[in-house]
């Protein structure tokens, strides 16, 4: 494929009038060709309005066109090939490997999401069929679906240019739910944006929807950013960063005049707490696999431990010996950007010259610009519960090791946690009773609790739930990965005493998609109607 180097909108390129960017390779701070134009706030309402033309056809499709059409788009994105993974480790300096599991995995959510749109069980119909007899009132026909927002803006992460990028699961559930996606790219990596971009917009073509379905946008972060959750015709916003950036797109959001959700996933420690039980095995497997799960994709990943509980006494102490050796053989990986180098850099300065915390290990640098050496510091848990410093998110490969004497002092330490993402639990059945009280503590703190694993490394599937308390997300009833994902983008409504020739196809007797439905609140089979269940 070409790169143009300007925004996709409604299926035709866009030179930006603005400035122009360039995707960089961390790995040498050079810069990549093509110059990418970026948009101004004047160029950006030819997305909106486009995505809200296209919203009523769109959100409309039967449910066979709207899968193959999901379908198809993964289809586009195997079909670009090794030019899409050579593309990405430039701009993220990632290794292929890690790519091209991501790469299936976008497909792979993609394909469940058509999956989903098949079976239609998120339309949520419900009838309750008219009782004109009832007394000592009558009822009322009433029927209930469950339809699309409205066009969303999706924000590209820096720490996945694939499965939370382009078509990543924030588009691909917004797709799936009916809503046309207006895409904010992530300046770190255009090229890959762009490659994925024109995956979709083939897709759209071939299938003969509104152009408007999908547009992806180039432009400053700040001022594109905030214009695209300030446009009226925007009515979600689906994003994954910063703590900062979040809370700032969140602010945009409740003061428009019609305020919206946003949908956003920012930091999270995702704190391992490890039981005696679970020292009495091999402590230093324990330890490599700790340290494997805070270094992977140095240390980039949103599920990423950045605390991790064990006790005092000796089994404790060679755990972290264990530990210390364990780090200091690693080398340092290239980060994402020179910036998120530097970010971490300055937090890990902050934690390691925080008062009575010590450095348990340090792995090396790595030989490429932007790969600071990899560290585990240690701490009490006294100290941990009276020093906010300690409660700060490091970006990148840094851990802290917390030692506790009792379960009581765990489960206050748990308390005190702000809201994360996950909460993993290393034990044997020995431990089960002192683990038992911190379970309902972490159900108040986390989306996902996790026994004798490690939080990185999300299944995409049905049961998963990748969100948590603020802040870890904005909006602690809802999860970005998984096929509940597409209920942040849907709400009810409801049908009293429609005619069938009014009513939605969802909701006809007749049921022509075939659909799962609960009548009288009893869930029925997808092929019998309401006149059946009526009338039997």
């Amino acid at each position: 494929m070409t790169l143009t180097g300007h925004s996709l909108i409604a299926n035709r390129p866009l030179a930006g009038h603005g400035k122009t960017t360039f995707g960089v390779n961390p790995a040498t701070n050079e810069k990549l060709e093509p110059a990418y134009s970026l948009l101004t706030e004047k160029q950006l309402t030819e997305a909106t309005v486009a995505a809200a033309e296209a919203f009523a056809s769109f959100s409309t499709l039967d449910p066979e066109t709207h899968a193959r059409f999901l379908e198809a788009i993964a289809d586009n994105i195997e079909a670009i090939g090794e030019e899409l993974i050579i593309r990405a480790c430039l701009e993220t300096g990632l290794p292929a490997a890690r790519l091209q599991g991501e790469r299936a995995r976008t497909t792979g959510q993609l394909r469940l999401f058509a999956g989903v749109v098949r079976q239609g069980d998120f339309r949520g119909v419900r009838i309750d069929p008219a009782l004109p007899d009832r007394t000592p009132l009558p009822r009322a026909d009433i029927r209930q679906r469950q339809i699309p927002l409205g066009p969303v803006a999706v924000f590209g992460a820096s720490n996945f240019p694939l499965a939370f990028s382009t078509a990543g699961g924030d588009t691909a559930s917004a797709l799936a739910a009916g809503c046309p996606v207006v895409f904010k790219a992530h300046n770190a990596h255009p090229g890959t944006g762009e490659l994925v971009g024109q995956a979709i917009a083939k897709a759209v073509r071939d299938f003969g929807l509104h152009p408007g379905v999908f547009s992806l946008v180039y432009g400053p972060g700040s001022s594109i950013g905030q214009a695209l959750v300030a446009d009226p015709a925007i009515k979600a916003v689906g994003f994954t960063g910063s703590q900062s950036a979040g809370i700032a797109l969140m602010r945009t959001a409740a003061a428009r005049p019609e305020p919206i959700p946003v949908y956003a996933e920012m930091s999270s420690l995702n704190p391992v707490f490890v039981f005696p039980g679970a020292l009495t095995g091999d402590v230093n497997a324990l330890a490599s696999q700790y340290v494997a799960a805070v270094t992977g994709s140095s240390g980039q990943l949103c599920t990423s431990p950045g605390l991790l509980f064990a006790p005092t006494g000796e089994a404790g102490d060679k755990f972290a010996a264990a530990v210390g050796l364990a780090v200091s053989s690693c080398a340092g990986q290239t980060m994402l950007t020179a910036g998120i180098a530097g970010s971490w850099n300055a937090g890990a300065e902050a934690l390691g010259s925080a008062n009575k915390v010590d450095v348990i290990g340090q792995g090396t640098p790595g030989t490429t610009e932007n790969a600071p050496a990899p560290s585990i510091f240690g701490t009490s848990v006294s100290e941990f519960v009276s020093n906010p410093v300690l409660h700060a998110e490091v970006f990148g490969a840094a851990s802290l090791v917390i030692r506790y004497s009792t379960s009581e002092e765990l489960v206050d330490a748990a308390q005190r946690l702000k809201g994360q993402l996950t909460a993993s639990l290393q034990l044997t059945a020995t431990d089960y009773a002192a683990a038992a009280p911190l379970i309902p503590v972490l159900e108040q703190k986390v989306g996902r609790i996790i026994v004798n694993g490690w939080p990185t490394g999300v299944e995409v599937g049905h049961a998963m739930v990748h969100g948590g308390p603020f802040p870890a997300t904005s909006d602690t009833r809802t999860t970005s990965v998984g096929t509940l994902a597409i209920n942040r983008f849907l709400r009810p409504v409801a049908y009293q005493n429609l005619p069938q020739e009014l009513l939605p196809v969802p909701l006809q007797d007749d049921n022509p998609w075939r659909l799962n439905r609960r009548i009288n609140g009893v869930g029925n089979n997808a092929a019998a109607t309401v006149r059946a269940e009526v009338n039997a």
